[in-house]
């Protein structure tokens, strides 16, 4: 485990240190995703399972014409179905 301290500057940026970014294969322009636990961050060069499926998900929905509102909805009765049943 390694432990690292960063600078947030003005405009919100961190620079991560360069024997990091070589450690993890990180590139000029990469997409990290940040986590916050509440207290505690975790930051990783990866791209989470969850956001893909939320991503692939969120497009069909759309091409389905299906609004934000009407997924919500139908998210809210599913978790009402699955506590009835508990």
């Amino acid at each position: 485990m390694s432990i690292f301290q960063l600078r947030v500057t003005k405009q919100g940026r961190i620079t991560l240190p360069k024997n990091l970014r070589d450690a993890n294969r990180i590139q000029d322009g990469d997409i990290l995703t940040f986590v916050d636990l509440g207290g505690a961050f975790l930051l990783t060069p990866r791209v989470l399972q969850m956001d893909k499926i939320a991503d692939k998900l969120a497009q069909e929905w759309r091409t389905q014409g299906k609004s934000q509102e009407s997924m919500l909805q139908t998210l809210q009765e599913v978790r009402e179905e699955g506590a009835n049943k508990g």
